[in-house]
């Protein structure tokens, strides 16, 4: 099975993708982790990407794909991959197209965007040990304390409201609009993400066989 996971930033692409992975055995390839796994390697792509970000430029998106496509020759993506972080956009979509590169399905984690702000924004984390914690979902036992070393508990920067509302206004601009591009193509399969992990993972299986 060769998937691509879409969704908005909050809706679970990252606890899916882990749990699909081990559940049909395949490789989950992040494009951060291959570009800088290309560049320290020193492969042909890797070296052309690394020329473009010492100059302080964005890679292009026919460098990514060509490094997407060395990744997936290897071979434990012979029976499958899931597609992390690729394509962004119609043009990265195409390339890959363009390029070759096979995808079976593409499966949109659809969630309301007041609550994925709800999710990400309830998010804290402890300032001194890193435990995680949730003001709805797992609230510490003393508001604002960490549960473990009674520490002052913190928002991170990419869980501010403002923070938030940014990446969701990126990919309503950006990546939103890859799902009519499979749609077309007859890939695509809708899946609630509003749900419990467990409840979206059974429905994301089924659609993989539909």
């Amino acid at each position: 099975m060769r998937l691509i996971l879409l969704g908005a930033p909050g809706a679970g692409k990252g606890t899916q993708a882990e749990i699909i992975a081990s559940k049909l055995s395949i490789p989950t390839i992040s494009t951060g982790n291959i570009l800088r796994e290309a560049i320290k390697n020193g492969t042909p792509t890797g070296l052309k990407a690394k020329d473009f970000m010492d100059r302080g430029m964005l890679v292009p998106d026919e460098v990514i794909i060509g490094i997407v496509r060395e990744r997936l020759s290897q071979p434990d993506c012979a029976n499958g991959y899931i597609l992390d972080g690729v394509p962004r956009t119609i043009p990265q979509a195409q390339a890959l197209v363009d390029q070759g590169v096979e995808i079976d399905r593409v499966v949109s984690i659809e969630i309301a965007d007041e609550v994925i702000e709800a999710r990400m924004t309830g998010r804290r984390v402890c300032g001194s040990c890193g435990a995680s914690y949730h003001i709805v979902a797992n609230p510490p036992k003393k508001e604002g304390i960490c549960n473990v070393c009674g520490s002052e508990l913190v928002i991170r920067k990419d869980d501010k409201p403002e923070t938030v509302r940014h990446r969701l206004e990126v990919y309503h601009n950006e990546t939103e609009a890859l799902k009519g591009f499979y749609e077309k193509l007859g890939k695509l399969r809708l899946v609630e993400g509003n749900q419990p992990i467990e409840d979206a993972t059974r429905d994301i299986l089924a659609a993989l066989g539909d």
